[in-house]
């Protein structure tokens, strides 16, 4: 379970940066920012998913 969990977040981190991207290009800074925020706290989450599981 713990290896498709993964999987889901690393999507919502691509997900994030891509859709971040996207927003800035476009001109919508404040969505764009929002999301690569987003996208750094899924980040963190991940390299931190051992300890927030108790493992």
């Amino acid at each position: 379970m713990i290896p498709f969990h993964r999987l889901l977040i690393t999507a919502g981190i691509v997900f994030c940066f891509g859709f971040a991207l996207w927003a800035v290009w476009r001109g919508s800074m404040t969505l764009g920012i929002g999301f690569g925020i987003l996208g750094a706290g899924l980040v963190y989450y991940l390299s931190h998913l051992s300890r927030f599981i108790g493992r």
